[in-house]
């Protein structure tokens, strides 16, 4: 008979009894659940940091995507893509770069803001041409009643019509 410490045997006890219990059981043969199954699932995690990740399930979505810590402060940069056919039929890919200017996803299907510069509204163009002919006569202005010493010139009450 083994001779054993009680209280290291409680301890060893208790841990196994409050050890998290894992336990995955597929749906019922009866259920409406659809099971997915998962056909490659490929990890590399290197002792730097750097991993690789490649998964890809029975219903064509594939997700790929690799990280080191070359950002600042050794934060995680990671790349990779992922795709997917749309409930429509339409396939879908998304490639992305997740570093410190945060995620940046490109994809054909994503929206994409107008190009800039947009051509710009004449009558804002005339608006414009319009301040500044008043900033440059308003700084003639004040160069002229410096150059007279009177000071500068009073405020204008009205604008004049409009061109």
């Amino acid at each position: 008979m083994v001779k054993g410490n009680p209280v290291i045997l409680a301890v060893l006890a208790a841990a196994a009894v409050a050890a998290p219990q894992y336990s995955y059981s597929a749906p019922p043969e009866d259920s409406s659940e659809e099971v997915i199954p998962i056909v490659r699932d490929d990890r590399v995690h290197e002792d730097d940091g750097a991993y690789n990740l490649d998964v890809e399930t029975g219903n064509g979505i594939v997700l790929s995507q690799s990280g080191s810590p070359d950002g600042p402060e050794d934060s995680v940069v990671k790349t990779g893509y992922y795709s997917y056919t749309a409930p429509d039929g339409t396939f879908v890919e998304v490639k992305f770069v997740a570093d410190e200017n945060g995620f940046q996803p490109q994809s054909d299907l994503l929206p994409v803001a107008p190009a800039f510069p947009h051509p710009i509204p004449d009558f804002v163009l005339e608006q414009i041409a319009f301040a500044k002919a008043e900033d440059a006569a308003r700084a003639r202005a004040e160069l002229e009643a410096e150059d007279s010493k009177e000071g500068p010139a009073a405020p204008s009450t009205s604008y004049g019509s409009p061109q």
